[in-house]
């Protein structure tokens, strides 16, 4: 496993994309979206699947068939989403039409989005166990294919299991410190896929102010704020939509060096892969514009 583990770490490559962006649009927009993003020279792009989300497989299915080269990775796939047996199926059929290009990520999700689905979070850690042992167990009548897959993790417990059952770990919402932490839980061996925002602004004042606006979902979220005491941070830095500092640890921003230096940073603690998510300050301005930008000064 390790060794597969290696060689996906060589494929994604040291920076990728991390987006919410290709959600919102129409199927033959995200084509376009993800045909620039490889274009680029990005090896990789991570889509999510929260509630509301584009289902994950018919996603990804569209933009590997948009593009030739790009690794499209879920970030994550929800387990209460389909059972286990769609789980597997689904990578499967992905990973026989484009070998090499659909890596899967699953997550435990979040209790208000799991019960807003009518069901109950409860011992999210056995219930990732008991699924994985169901996926491996899963029936499938078509071609044999390994599916490369990867836990989201944050605390010891779900990082030790994804070195046990999965070729690694993606993490979001994170400070360059969890990452030497989760290095550490892993080992060296397993792949660790770090998520970082970025927000390409000089300006203090406007820079902060659009990673707030990203930052308030996450910090409402048990989760993630759990995974940030865990590291240290008290109250009074994850009230009223983060203290400066808690902000400037979350979110990279400033000019292409400085959002440089954050990934390299992550890369040094252990990090194989950062999953960038450019923030905007405008939402509705072009998705690939700062993207352009930095892919100059990281690539």
């Amino acid at each position: 496993m390790t060794e597969t583990a290696r060689g996906w770490a060589e494929r994604l490559g040291a920076v990728g994309i991390w987006t919410h962006d290709v959600e919102r649009m129409s199927a033959a927009g995200a084509s376009d979206y993800v045909r620039a993003i490889e274009s680029l020279g990005f090896r990789a792009l991570w889509i999510p699947e929260s509630l509301g989300s584009k289902e994950a497989f018919a996603h990804a299915s569209l933009l590997l068939g948009a593009t030739t080269k790009l690794v499209i990775a879920t970030g994550i796939a929800n387990i209460w989403a389909r059972d286990p047996v769609a789980m597997a199926n689904g990578a499967r059929t992905l990973v026989d039409a484009y070998p090499g290009r659909f890596l899967l990520g699953l997550g435990v999700s979040h209790a208000p989005t799991v019960q807003t689905r009518g069901q109950t979070y409860s011992r999210p850690l056995e219930y990732m166990r008991r699924y994985l042992d169901a996926m491996d167990a899963a029936p499938y009548v078509g071609p044999k294919v390994e599916v490369s897959r990867v836990l989201a993790a944050l605390g010891p417990q779900m990082l030790r299991l994804s070195a046990e059952r999965t070729l690694g770990a993606h993490s979001y919402f994170v400070p360059v410190e969890h990452t030497a932490v989760a290095r550490k839980e892993l080992g060296a061996g397993p792949l660790l896929a770090v998520e970082q925002a970025a927000v390409l602004d000089e300006d203090p004042v406007t820079a902060r102010a659009t990673a707030r606006r990203h930052m308030k979902r996450y910090l409402e979220l048990d989760n993630y704020v759990n995974n940030l005491r865990r590291l240290g941070w008290g109250d009074a830095d994850l009230a009223e939509g983060g203290s400066d500092k808690l902000v400037d640890a979350i979110a990279a921003w400033g000019g292409t060096v400085a959002i440089k230096a954050r990934i390299d940073e992550h890369r040094k603690r252990g990090g194989d892969h950062v999953c960038l998510q450019v923030l905007r300050a405008d939402p509705k301005g072009s998705p690939t514009a700062d993207i352009e930008r930095i892919a100059k000064a990281v690539l």
